[in-house]
């Protein structure tokens, strides 16, 4: 047995092998040392992120090529053999191709990166992984009221960008428009509070929306986009029960829950404050009981 085993180490195959094992032995080295060494020379988390992504996608392309040069001679006559047996190779791999596919669609294009905030098949989250194959998602609002974070994490398959609607809330500008709607008392001075709302919304967030008009002229240079309103506003509708003022605002994709929280606490002490000429409506209803028994006639 010791004999056969001398004689084996001594064939090129053992060699090639030994070689082949070393080889990945100090490729694993490098790629670990090197991905612990990101974090003391970038301080930026994503391009630390990149980086990292980048070091092991290049450690495997470097295996890959290691493997095709140890094993060249080898690999020359199995040409035939790996064309009859591509097209099952391909059908029962359609699905890991397809998402390798939507890997590279993903880092060519503008679907998505690393940190946007989007929807995938009615999952909603903030992505904190692109994967050869999966994109991991953190999952924010199912059992979780607004946009909080409710501890789950998604991994989705990344050929999903090819079969369903992909909806990113961050990708080419930073901003959304939100709005929130306030009833109130028909006999309340309408014009006092409309004014009131307005200057809520513009010491709240008259800045940032000067910043995304600035991203927004962007988008329409880029795109076949009108060049929409960003600067703050307030609507008014009314029926036989209230006003209804809408107030309409861009925010911060991950700040909306804070705003709406500014907002209302802000809109709740003008109200307070207005003496009476502004009062938040209710619903008022009127129970008929139909079979009371009528009055008698005098």
């Amino acid at each position: 047995m010791p004999e056969e085993i001398l004689q084996y180490l001594q064939t090129p195959n053992a060699r090639q092998l030994f070689g082949l094992v070393v080889g990945a032995v100090v490729l694993i080295t490098v790629v670990f040392l090197a991905k612990r060494l990101v974090p003391r020379y970038v301080e930026a988390a994503q391009s630390r992120y990149r980086l990292r992504k980048f070091i092991t996608f290049a450690g495997y392309l470097v295996f890959i090529i290691f493997l095709f040069v140890i094993y060249s001679k080898q690999l020359s006559g199995l040409t035939v053999f790996l064309g009859v047996a591509g097209a099952g190779v391909a059908f029962a791999l359609q699905e890991v191709i397809a998402s390798f596919a939507g890997f590279l669609a993903i880092n060519t294009s503008s679907f998505y990166k690393v940190g946007d905030r989007v929807m995938l098949g009615g999952i909603k989250g903030d992505v904190i992984d692109i994967g050869f194959l999966r994109t991991t998602i953190m999952q924010i609002g199912d059992w979780v009221s607004s946009d909080q974070y409710n501890g789950k994490i998604v991994r989705i398959a990344n050929s999903f960008i090819f079969k369903e609607p992909v909806f990113n809330y961050s990708g080419d500008f930073p901003f959304l428009w939100d709005e929130i709607q306030i009833p109130i008392r028909t006999y309340s001075d309408y014009r006092y509070g409309k004014k009131v709302f307005l200057e809520i919304l513009e010491e709240t967030q008259g800045e940032y929306a000067r910043s995304a008009a600035i991203a927004w002229r962007g988008m329409t240079t880029r795109f076949m986009v009108e060049d929409a309103k960003v600067t703050p506003g307030v609507t008014i509708s009314f029926n036989e029960n209230w006003i209804t003022f809408t107030l309409r605002y861009v925010v911060d994709y991950k700040m909306r829950n804070v705003t709406k929280d500014l907002l209302y606490g802000k809109i709740l002490d003008a109200i307070k404050a207005s003496d009476g000429r502004l009062a938040v409506a209710s619903t008022a209803m009127e129970v008929t009981n139909i079979h009371a028994t009528p009055p008698a006639p005098k």
